[in-house]
């Protein structure tokens, strides 16, 4: 089996490719080569039993896209995206990346005659606005607050098109925020969920930039990359047309965050985060979603994290204790 990770550099990318090269197989396949695509030097490679081929470009164009999948890679996990934040920023450039390279990326595939592979999108709870139910389902229509939002709700459409033609075999997955992400802090909104745990836990103090009563839908890296994998093991010609699901994740507010870094790290740790609110963040804040009903899903197999305990646990396993 070949697999293609498009934006393979950023963390969801770098995780995935780890795991798959632990794993060895994918949907009981053995992996034969993974192609890593990004536009950016992703970290070395992990050690594996197969080839691990970098690919460097930009899908802003037609012919770049077709390089790309030239090889006819059985599976593609498409995670490439400017964050919320920065799209809302920088507006042509969120459509240029987010849209347009994604319609690039479906396109050469639609053009190549036989060829369907599994299609694997990372979309995001973005594509849903205020006022909300008290828990979203699969069937609450999409009225995202965000150009972020806005992109990824075209994209959901784009892969359900593209399914029903017979030109691929797509699935969106509305992926939770990812917390606690590794690393160094990034252009999203949604940044500072990870930056009040992760900074705390090694001694460096964090902002928290919104209310303690604001409430989020959270999964651990971890969590993220079994969504990703489970994905490719859907038989979806079950699933009538329906390509686009809410992934299970875990409701709580910062609050409830602070509290289980508490009761984990201590009260010195919790002392390192400070609170200055930024009027831009609560802005784009306040117009996510905060909880889910995700039944369709965990009947499909999809599963995340019960506690934000065990998010942080994940967190310290996986980042930290190799540091110690």
């Amino acid at each position: 089996m070949h697999i293609a990770v498009v934006g393979a550099a950023g963390m969801l990318g770098t995780k995935l490719i780890s795991h798959l090269a632990k794993t060895k197989m994918l949907d009981g396949k053995y992996i034969s080569k993974i192609t890593r695509y990004d536009v950016v030097l992703p970290p070395p490679p992990p050690q594996s039993s197969f080839a691990i081929e970098t690919l460097f470009g930009n899908l802003g164009s037609q012919s770049e896209a077709e390089t790309l999948i030239s090889s006819r890679p059985d599976v593609i996990f498409h995670l490439a995206a400017i964050v919320s934040g920065e799209a809302e920023t920088h507006f042509e450039k969120g459509y240029a990346i987010n849209l347009d390279a994604t319609r690039h990326l479906l396109d050469a595939i639609r053009l190549t005659n036989g060829y369907c592979p599994k299609f694997i999108f990372t979309s995001s709870i973005a594509v849903f606005g205020a006022p909300f139910p008290e828990a979203i389902s699969d069937e609450y229509f999409t009225t995202p607050l965000t150009s972020y939002g806005t992109q990824k709700a075209i994209c959901e459409l784009l892969i359900n098109d593209y399914s029903r033609k017979g030109y691929l075999d797509g699935l969106a997955l509305r992926m939770p925020t990812i917390c606690v992400r590794p690393g160094k802090a990034n252009k999203a909104a949604s940044g500072f969920f990870s930056n009040i745990i992760r900074e705390p836990l090694v001694g460096q103090s964090a902002n928290l930039p919104v209310s303690d009563t604001t409430r989020h839908w959270h999964i651990s890296p971890r969590g993220a990359v079994g969504l990703l994998t489970h994905a490719s093991t859907i038989a979806t010609e079950t699933l009538q047309n329906r390509r686009t699901f809410n992934m299970p994740g875990l409701s709580c507010t910062v609050a409830e965050q602070i509290d289980a870094l508490r009761q984990i790290a201590g009260e010195n740790v919790v002392q390192k985060i400070t609170r200055e609110p930024d009027p831009f963040i609560e802005k784009i804040v306040s117009g996510w979603p905060r909880n889910f009903d995700t039944a369709k899903a965990i009947a499909l197999g999809f599963k995340s994290e019960a506690t934000f305990n065990e998010i942080i646990n994940v967190h310290i396993e996986d980042e930290l204790s190799a540091m110690v």
